[in-house]
C-alpha cells in the first residue's frame, strides 16, 4: 500500500517542478537552470505481464544543455528489488525518449535508507561494469534544516520538502513552526498544496499532530482540505459537548423530581461527564431508581 509520506515525497515535484533546481544545488550538482518542466506519464510498462511504474517523471527544459528526464522515487525503506528496477527505469526512459539524458532522484526520510539508496548500482562483471547507475539522493543527511522564517519564505517548496525529509528529526517541531509561519503571507494557491503535502509527508508520526495543531491555531487562514477537516472536527466536538451538557442537565432534573439526594461529588460526576451513551444510561435508570447508588451502579 502506498503511504502518504511516499506520495508527498515525489508529488511535491509535480506541484513544483522547479524545485529540483534548488535540490540539485543542495546536493552539489551543477545543472543548468530549467526554463520549463512537463509532467510525463509514469507508466513504464512494456507489452509484457510485468508492470513497472516510476513515482514521478518530469521532462526538464534548459536553455544551455537542452532537455533531460528526471525520474523521482520516494523510498521509505530499503528494497532489494530496486537494484534491478531502477536501472531498468533509466534504460527504458533513455530508449523511449530518443536518447534524452536521464537522472534518477531518490527521496528518503531516514539516514539508513538514504545511505543504501546512494550506493552505485552496477550491472556487469566486477572487472568490467556494463552499466553503472548513480542515483541522486535527497534525505535528512543533506536537506537543510530550515528554522529561519525568512529563509523558508525564499523557497517554500524547498522548505516543505526539507520538513518532510526531516520528519523524524528531534527538532521537527521548530522546523514545522517555521514553515507554518512562513506561509502566513503567501497566497492561498500556494498555502493549500503545501499544507496538504506536509501533512501527507509526515504520515502517522507524532510530528503530524504537531502540524495539525499549528494549522489549527488560525484555521481561518488556511483553506486546505486538512484545515476544513480540523474545523469539522471542532464543530463535531462542539455538538457532542452541547449534547452531553443537555443530557447532564436533564438527568439532574429527573433526580431532583424523584427526590434522590446527590452529594457534591456525584453532582460533579454528572456535570463533567462527556460520554453521551453513559449519560443516557443514567437517565434511563433514574426513571425507576430510588437511590443514587442504583443510578450509578457499574
Amino acid at each position: 500500500m502506498v503511504s502518504s509520506p511516499h506520495e508527498a515525497m515525489h508529488r511535491i515535484f509535480q506541484e513544483y517542478p522547479g524545485l529540483f533546481s534548488r535540490v540539485s544545488e543542495v546536493l552539489g550538482i551543477d545543472l543548468p537552470p530549467p526554463t520549463s518542466a512537463t509532467v510525463l506519464p509514469t507508466d513504464l510498462t512494456e507489452a509484457k505481464p510485468v508492470e513497472r511504474r516510476v513515482d514521478t517523471l518530469l521532462r526538464i527544459e534548459t536553455e544551455s544543455d537542452g532537455p533531460y528526464l528526471l525520474a523521482i522515487e520516494a523510498q521509505g525503506k530499503k528494497d532489494r528489488r530496486k537494484t534491478t528496477s531502477w536501472p531498468y527505469y533509466v534504460s527504458y526512459l533513455h530508449n523511449r525518449y530518443d536518447g534524452l539524458p536521464v537522472l534518477l532522484l531518490v527521496v528518503c526520510q531516514d539516514h539508513a535508507t538514504a545511505e543504501w539508496a546512494a550506493r552505485p548500482l552496477t550491472i556487469g562483471l566486477p572487472q568490467w561494469p556494463t552499466l553503472t547507475l548513480n542515483p541522486l539522493v535527497a534525505g535528512p543527511h543533506n536537506m537543510p534544516v530550515i528554522t529561519d522564517i525568512a529563509e523558508a519564505r525564499k523557497d517554500l517548496a524547498l522548505a516543505t520538502l526539507a520538513a518532510i525529509t526531516h520528519a523524524d528529526n528531534p527538532d521537527v517541531g521548530a522546523i514545522l513552526k517555521t514553515l507554518s509561519a512562513a506561509l502566513r503571507e503567501a497566497p492561498e494557491t500556494i498555502t493549500d498544496p503545501i499544507v496538504e503535502l506536509t501533512a501527507q509527508g509526515l504520515g502517522n508520526r507524532p510530528a503530524a499532530q504537531q502540524w495539525r495543531n499549528l494549522v489549527a491555531v488560525d484555521t481561518s487562514f488556511y483553506k486546505s482540505f486538512m484545515s476544513e477537516e480540523i474545523r469539522d472536527e471542532g464543530r463535531a466536538e462542539g455538538r457532542a459537548e452541547g449534547q452531553a451538557k443537555g443530557q447532564a442537565e436533564g438527568l439532574l432534573l429527573v433526580l431532583e423530581a424523584r427526590g434522590i439526594t446527590l452529594t457534591d461529588e456525584t453532582r460533579e460526576q454528572i456535570t463533567t461527564c462527556t460520554d453521551s451513551h453513559l449519560l443516557n444510561q443514567w437517565i434511563q435508570r433514574a426513571a425507576t431508581a430510588t437511590t443514587a447508588a442504583e443510578v450509578f451502579a457499574k
